[in-house]
């Protein structure tokens, strides 16, 4: 299976991972969350994220799912897992992705594979509600 490390900048990983338990169960194996609080410095962040690096060295690969591109969550999970080998960094999660990366990652051994669906799905799940109207139209009919 592949590990799944999700980060990133106050609440927000224990946050979605919050959201993903309501919604696929709590049954989140080889899963690891690290959130950066304002009282936390960089440092204690890299300790933090070497934790929940060494959690999932059994697995056959390490997806790490962080907030921003260039925030310390992103910067500092490239620093420790880039030289692991067989590590995956993708900025700008959103909980679809989450939802479905974590469904895939059960039966999906490639984690360059997981990550470009992650990439797809993320994109493919943004949307903006348009207004439109209701207008009746009048029957010539009757009744």
């Amino acid at each position: 299976m592949i590990g799944l490390i999700v980060t990133g900048h106050g609440h927000f990983a224990s946050g979605l991972t919050s959201s993903l338990k309501l919604i696929s169960g709590n049954n989140l194996d080889h899963y690891e969350y690290v959130d950066f609080t304002a009282d936390d410095s960089v440092e204690v962040l890299e300790e933090n994220l070497n934790k929940a690096f060494e959690s999932l060295n059994d697995c056959d690969g390490i997806l790490v799912l962080a907030d921003l591109v260039g925030g310390s969550p992103f910067k500092s999970s490239t620093i420790i897992g880039v030289p692991k080998g067989n590590v995956e960094i993708i900025a700008g999660t959103n909980l679809p992705m989450l939802v479905e990366i974590n469904l895939l990652r059960t039966f999906q051994n490639d984690v360059k594979a997981l990550a470009n669906q992650a990439v797809e799905t993320g994109k493919s799940m943004i949307s903006k509600y348009v207004f439109t109207a209701y207008v009746e139209e009048e029957s010539d009919e009757g009744i």
